[in-house]
């Protein structure tokens, strides 16, 4: 089996707008670490090369970003000790917090891209009945070092 993951956002601007800038130009680097990580295995992307342009809801500003690794322990490596980790400590400038979960993982088995409908009901799962071995976020993985010294989730 290998993990998937999705995390979603409400921008609070439109992709060209420049206090979006810095979040826009350095999605191709970021994008390029996680596709040279160990355990990297697929991502979501368009033809750009990212998924800022895919919509999978009426809102404009909701952006997605959903990949496949290995394992937990190789997805944990890339968002919290990897350039990654510097846009993600940044969020709160170019995204609306969230009252509800906007990340999940689950495991698919091996060759397996989910879909984006896929993806957001394991969301929903997770929103609307709390962790379970198919959907869960950082706090069901305990034994995972880098996530509880930044006590992301």
């Amino acid at each position: 089996m290998h993990i998937a993951q999705l995390n979603v956002a409400t921008a609070r601007y439109e992709t060209d707008d420049p206090r979006f800038a810095d979040f826009m130009n350095n999605l191709d680097r970021v994008n390029a670490i996680a596709e040279r990580s160990p355990g990297f295995v697929w991502r979501l992307k368009d033809d750009s090369g990212n998924a800022t342009n895919i919509r999978p809801a009426d809102d404009p500003l909701f952006l997605v970003n959903m990949s496949v690794w290995e394992t937990v322990e190789d997805l944990e490596r890339f968002v919290f000790a990897t350039a990654h980790r510097k846009i993600y400590a940044r969020g709160e400038e170019w995204f609306h917090k969230m009252t509800t979960p906007r990340f999940v993982m689950w495991p698919v088995p091996v060759g397996h891209r989910p879909s984006i409908d896929e993806a957001l009901a394991r969301l929903a799962r997770l929103t609307g009945e709390g962790p379970s071995d198919d959907a869960f976020g950082w706090e069901r993985l305990a034994e995972l070092k880098l996530w509880m010294k930044k006590r992301c989730a």
